[in-house]
Parts: C-alpha cells; structure tokens; sequence
C-alpha cells in the first residue's frame, strides 16, 4: 500500500498572508452597516431601551432557586437560614426584575413613539406584583410535582422530578412567564417561555391558561397556542399540539384577541402525537384522546378517541406477508 510522501518543511513555510485576507473583510461590513440603513432592517442601534436575554435568564434562575429552596443553590440551605436565604434572593430578583420590565416598558414607548411617562416606576410596581405572586407560583408548582409523581411509575421521588423532569422545569417557567403575561409585561415572558422550550423542547405560550396538577411526561415537541384553555388533573405525552387552525396571511392583526386555541377540560389525558386545533374545539372532562388523533371539532366528556387498530405487515428474516 502507497503511503503519500508530506513535506513537513514546505507545510511549516507555508504561511498565510493575512493582510491580503484581512483585506476581504472590510467591504462585508461596509455592506452589512449599510444595510442597517435600509428599510426593514432588523437591528437594534441607538440608546433605544431593550431588556437583555442574558439577565432574563439569569432571572430565570434565581426564581427557580426561591421557588424551590436548596434545590439550585450554592449555599446550602438550612432551617436556620432559609429566611434570610430566601429574602436575599428575593430582594435581588426583585431589583433585576424592575430594571428589566421597566426597559421593556420603555422600549414599547420608543417602539410606538410615545412619550414615556413613569415607566422606572410602573416597571418596579409591576416586579412588586410579580414578587407578591410567588407564593401562588410555588403552591401550583407543588401540584404539578405530586402530578408528575401520582402519573409516572418512573419517578422515584420529588428531588428525582424537580431537577430531571423537562415537563416541570418548562412548567414553572411557564408559571412565572403567564403572571408577567397577565400584569402586561412586555417581550419578557415570551423570552422567557421560549427559553424554556429551548432545552426542554416544551413549547408553551405564557398567554396559555393551566390549571393545577399539570402533568407533561417525556414533553418533546409539545405545543400549547397562546389562547389554550387547560383545566386541571390534564396530562399530556410527547409530541401533543394543542394549536390553532390554517390561518390567513393577515392573521397576526385580524385574530390577534380572538381564541385560536382549544380548550381542554379537567381530567383529560391525551396521548403522543395527537393533534388538536381551533379555538372552537373542546375536549369534555374525563376524555381520553389516543395517539396520533388529529381533532378540528368537540368531543363531550367521558368519551374515548381511539383509531382503529392498525394492519401491521412483517417481512424478511423468514417471515411471510
């Protein structure tokens, strides 16, 4: 077998010539400044106010670590000094929170040219409210674990499902992201959702309402339109799109209030990869919807959606058709 003979000294002396590279580069930006000058142009220039995504995360996890003490800190958290813990995180949440709300505010201001009157204050009342709602957070999100526990036989405890389970870590995300939603918070707690939908796959709009003992297993590819209507005891699997149906080109304006979403009533289980749509469509208490249904209507309560059972043909490796 031939083996390819490398020159070892050409390849070392075989230097660039960086400055007639370099040269390449100054026309693409020339080109690309230019077209921040042009109409449509996406960017964000100027001393325009806008919240970062860096800090919105950052304020992701210090809610996850007041909402759930001791579980993602780094101090270890006692009897003792959980008080203090928790109002040390809470003051600074607080203060990160306002700064990034009012910026928010500040930028729809800008956005829409008018004049921005108190918008550092309304930014911090609105932290407040959100700050006086954790509790309520805190005790949906115990529902939502004892779910996650009573619908999977898997789960070998609550530390296993608040630090592994996608469902719950995109749950209370959620949570936070719609009480932001509600005090009209602008671009925040979209950020926010689809920060969870990022690394969990959970695709939820912080416009949906859920009620408690929400259970998402396994959670890949699950979809919940903004105007989604969930009662309680709900359990979802992998892939279930809870959607709105075809939409005109000019939807974004026309539908922007209207309901768009189904709405699913308490004690619903639905299975991998069904798909529901419209916001006319309901699916009655105590319904089970099998996999892979596709639904644009109602369905009363107490009922189940099954498809037929499916002809399955083998072969190779011996066996007939």
């Amino acid at each position: 077998m031939l083996k390819h003979h490398v020159d070892r000294k050409n390849c070392i002396s075989d230097t660039p010539d960086n400055n007639k590279l370099y040269q390449g580069i100054p026309p693409v930006v020339r080109k690309l400044a230019a077209s921040c000058s042009e109409r449509g142009c996406f960017d964000h220039l100027g001393s325009i106010p806008i919240p970062t995504y860096e800090a919105i995360v950052k304020i992701i996890d210090q809610a996850r670590r007041i909402l759930f003490p001791g579980y993602f800190s780094a101090t270890a958290i006692t009897p003792t000094n959980l008080e203090y813990c928790l109002g040390q995180e809470t003051t600074e949440l607080f203060e990160k929170l306002a700064h990034q709300i009012s910026l928010a505010i500040q930028h729809e201001c800008f956005k829409s040219r008018e004049s921005c009157l108190n918008c550092t204050n309304n930014g911090r009342e609105k932290a407040l409210e959100f700050i006086q709602v954790l509790p309520a957070i805190s005790e949906m999100l115990l529902t939502d674990i004892q779910a996650a526990i009573d619908g999977d036989p898997a789960a070998k405890g609550y530390d296993e499902v608040i630090f592994s389970y996608p469902g719950v870590k995109a749950i209370s995300i959620f949570r936070m992201a719609h009480e932001l939603y509600k005090l009209g918070v602008p671009v925040i707690p979209r950020i926010m959702t689809e920060y969870a939908h990022s690394f969990t796959g959970i695709d939820i709009h912080p416009g949906a309402h859920i009620g408690e003992n929400f259970f998402i297993d396994h959670g890949t590819g699950v979809v919940i339109g903004e105007t989604t209507i969930i009662g309680k005891r709900v359990r979802l699997y992998q892939g279930v799109t809870l959607g709105a149906l075809s939409l005109p080109p000019d939807a974004g304006i026309k539908l922007h209030n209207q309901k768009r979403h189904p709405t699913i009533e308490d004690d619903v289980i639905i299975y991998a990869n069904a798909t529901i749509l419209g916001g006319k469509t309901l699916i009655g208490a105590r319904t089970v919807i099998g996999g892979n249904i596709w639904i644009t209507e109602s369905v009363p309560a107490d009922t189940k959606v099954l498809l037929e059972k499916p002809v399955l043909i083998y072969s190779g490796n011996g066996i007939k058709k």
